[in-house]
C-alpha cells in the first residue's frame, strides 16, 4: 500500500475493515517482529482472521501467521466442546471473513461432533425402543435433563445456533433431545420480555424485531414428538408469540401443540391475556377456543384408530379427555366474572366441551352461577340460553340443593332441577340403588359416591332430602300460581267473595255449651233420666280408675 502510493511524503496509511481491529492487527505486527505473545482460545479467532486478510501465508514466509493459527486450532481449541464453542462465540463479530476462511462451519462441525459424543441421546448404540423409554423418562422427570454443554450453547447467536442444532441431528442426535437445549435457551434469549398483562409496549423496535427472529426460530426448531416439552412452556412461547405480533404460522403452530398435550396443562397455561387495547376481554378466549379444538381434531383422528373402551388405551383416552374437560369448565369459571365477556363467547367456548366427557354438571353449572353474577342485565332469553349449556340429570346433590334456592337461574330451569332430582330419588326408592339403571339418566353418570355405606342409611337419607324437595317444589309452585294469578284478570267475581270468612268453632266454645246443659243438681232416678245429660256420666264412668 505504501509503494503504490502517490504521495511521496506519505507517513500514515488507513487500512480499513481489519477483522478485529487494531488489537488484531497490533498481534499481527509482533508476530511479524519476532515479539512473544500467547496464542488462545479469546483471540485465536480473530488472529486467524486478520492473517488471511493480511495475505500472511506460507507464499511470504514458512509457519506464516496462517499455518500457526490453522495448527492452534486444529491441536487445542476445536478438540475441546466448550473451547470449539468459544471460538465460535467470537467468530459472531467477526463476519464474513469468519465464513471465508470456514472457521464458523468448523467449529460448528466440532460442536456437534462432541455434543454427540458426549450426549445420551445420540443414535449410536440405541434402538428405537430404548428412544421410547427415554421419551417416557424426559417427561416423567420433574426437570428435563439437560446435558452440561447446553448452558454454553445459549450465549451463540440464533442463526448460529440454529445452524448447531441442525449440524448436530445430521450427526444422529436425536430431535426429541432438542427440547430441554431450545426451553434453555428461549428462557434466556426472551428473558424480560413483559408478555404477561395489558399495557403499552416498553420495548424498542429494533430489540423487538430480533426477539421476533429468535422466537419464529426457536419454534421452527422444536421436536415434533408429543410430550417432549411441556405445556407450560409451550404456553409461555406462545404468550410471546402473540405479544411480539410473531407470523400467524408461528402463533398456529404453538396452539396445535398445546392443543396435543391439553391434557396436562394447568388452569394458568390457558390464563393468556389479551393484548388488545380496544376494550376487549381481559384474557385471549379465542386462543383457548382454537386450542381446545386442536384438541377434539385430535381426538377424532384417534378414535378413527378404533380404540376399545374397554382397553387400556381407551381408558387413557377417556381420562384424558375427562380432564380436559375438567379443565375448560375452571376455565370457564375463571373468566365468566369479565364485564366484557359477552354471551356468544361464553356459550361457543362450553358448547365444544365434549358432554360425554363431564361425569357431572357441577363444574359446568359453576361457571353459569359465576357468570349470571357478574351480568345481572342479561334478557330472560339470554339467561335461558345460557342456563341451556348444562344438563340439570347430572348435577349433584349439593348443587341441586343450591340451584334450588339460586334466584339468579330461571324459574324454568329451577323447576327443571327439582323434577328430575325427584325422579332420581323416586327411582332410588324403587330399587335402583341395589344395581338397576335408572332410565332417567345416562349410563354414563355416576350419582352416588363410591363410599361404603349401609343401603338402610342410604335410604333414610334420601327419604329425608325428598322431603326437603318437596317442600321446595310446592313452594316454587305456589310462587308461579302466585305469578299466574297476578297475571289473569278475572272478569267475574263469586257473590259469596264479598261475605267475611265464618269464625272457626274452637274445642273450648264446644265444651262450654254442652256442659251448659248438664244440671249437676239432678239425681239420677230423677224425671230427667231419659234426657242425653244423664247419659254422660255413664260415659264418663267407663273410663273411671275406680
Amino acid at each position: 500500500m505504501v509503494s503504490e502510493s502517490s504521495d511521496a511524503d506519505l507517513s500514515e496509511i488507513k487500512i480499513p475493515n481489519v477483522p478485529g481491529g487494531a488489537e488484531a492487527f497490533e498481534l499481527a505486527a509482533k508476530f511479524c517482529y519476532g515479539i512473544n505473545f500467547e496464542i488462545s482460545t479469546e483471540n485465536i479467532a480473530m488472529l486467524r482472521c486478520v492473517a488471511e486478510y493480511l495475505e500472511m501465508t506460507e507464499d511470504y514466509a514458512v509457519g506464516n501467521l496462517v499455518s500457526r493459527t490453522d495448527a492452534y486450532l486444529n491441536e487445542v481449541a476445536l478438540k475441546s466442546l466448550a473451547g470449539a464453542v468459544s471460538v465460535l462465540h467470537l467468530s459472531e463479530n467477526l463476519l464474513p471473513m469468519a465464513e471465508k476462511v470456514k472457521l464458523v462451519s468448523r467449529c460448528i462441525d466440532a460442536i456437534a461432533l462432541a455434543a454427540c459424543k458426549e450426549s445420551q441421546f445420540s443414535m449410536s448404540g440405541r434402538s428405537d425402543s430404548g428412544n421410547e423409554v427415554v421419551i417416557s423418562s424426559i417427561v416423567s422427570q420433574p426437570k428435563p435433563i439437560v446435558d452440561w454443554w447446553a448452558e454454553d450453547l445459549t450465549v451463540l447467536r440464533i442463526d448460529i445456533f440454529q445452524r448447531v442444532l441442525i449440524a448436530m441431528m445430521a450427526r444422529g442426535f436425536k430431535q426429541y433431545a432438542l427440547g430441554p437445549v431450545l426451553m434453555l435457551y428461549a428462557q434466556k434469549s426472551l428473558r424480560g420480555l413483559e408478555a404477561f398483562g395489558k399495557g403499552r409496549k416498553k420495548i424498542e423496535a429494533q430489540q423487538e424485531h430480533e426477539k421476533r427472529v429468535v422466537l419464529e426460530t426457536i419454534v421452527s426448531l422444536l421436536p415434533r414428538e408429543k410430550n417432549v416439552l411441556s405445556v407450560s412452556f409451550l404456553s409461555m412461547l406462545l404468550r410471546a408469540a402473540i405479544y411480539l405480533e410473531t407470523t400467524v404460522a408461528c402463533r398456529l403452530d404453538l396452539e396445535k401443540r398445546m392443543g396435543l398435550q391439553l391434557g396436562q396443562a394447568a388452569l394458568d397455561d390457558l390464563l393468556i391475556p389479551s393484548y388488545s387495547f380496544t376494550g376487549d376481554t381481559m384474557f385471549d378466549v379465542d386462543t383457548v377456543q382454537r386450542i381446545m379444538m386442536n384438541y377434539l381434531e385430535n381426538e377424532v383422528e384417534g378414535n378413527r384408530i378404533g380404540y376399545n373402551a374397554d382397553d387400556e388405551c381407551g381408558a387413557t383416552l377417556l381420562s384424558d379427555m375427562e380432564r380436559v374437560a375438567k379443565l375448560m369448565e375452571n376455565y370457564l369459571a375463571e373468566i365468566a366474572s369479565d364485564r366484557n365477556l359477552t354471551v356468544s363467547k361464553f356459550i361457543g367456548l362450553a358448547e365444544i366441551i365434549p358432554e360425554q366427557s363431564r361425569v357431572t354438571e357441577d363444574g359446568m353449572y359453576r361457571a353459569i352461577d359465576i357468570y349470571l353474577k357478574a351480568h345481572p342485565a342479561l334478557s330472560d332469553m339470554e339467561r335461558k340460553k345460557v342456563c341451556s349449556l348444562m344438563d340439570c340429570q347430572k348435577l349433584s346433590r349439593e348443587a341441586c340443593a343450591h340451584a334450588a334456592q339460586n334466584d339468579r337461574l330461571p324459574v324454568q330451569t329451577v323447576v327443571q332441577v327439582l323434577y328430575y332430582e325427584q325422579q332420581r330419588l323416586r327411582d332410588v326408592m324403587n330399587g335402583n340403588l341395589m344395581g338397576g339403571d335408572s332410565p332417567a339418566l345416562p349410563p354414563k353418570v355416576n350419582i352416588f359416591s363410591t363410599d361404603i355405606r349401609p343401603v338402610s342409611d342410604e335410604l333414610s337419607s334420601l327419604r329425608r332430602e325428598n322431603e326437603d324437595l318437596k317442600i321446595e317444589l310446592v313452594k316454587m309452585k305456589m310462587k308461579i300460581k302466585e305469578i299466574e294469578r297476578a297475571t289473569v284478570v278475572s272478569t267475574t267475581s263469586s257473590p259469596s267473595a264479598d261475605k267475611p270468612p265464618l269464625p272457626r268453632k274452637s274445642f273450648i266454645n264446644s265444651v262450654s255449651k254442652k256442659l251448659g246443659r248438664i244440671n249437676p243438681f239432678v239425681r239420677a232416678d230423677g224425671p230427667l233420666s231419659n234426657t242425653k245429660a244423664r247419659t254422660r256420666p255413664s260415659k264418663d264412668r267407663r273410663h273411671s280408675i275406680s
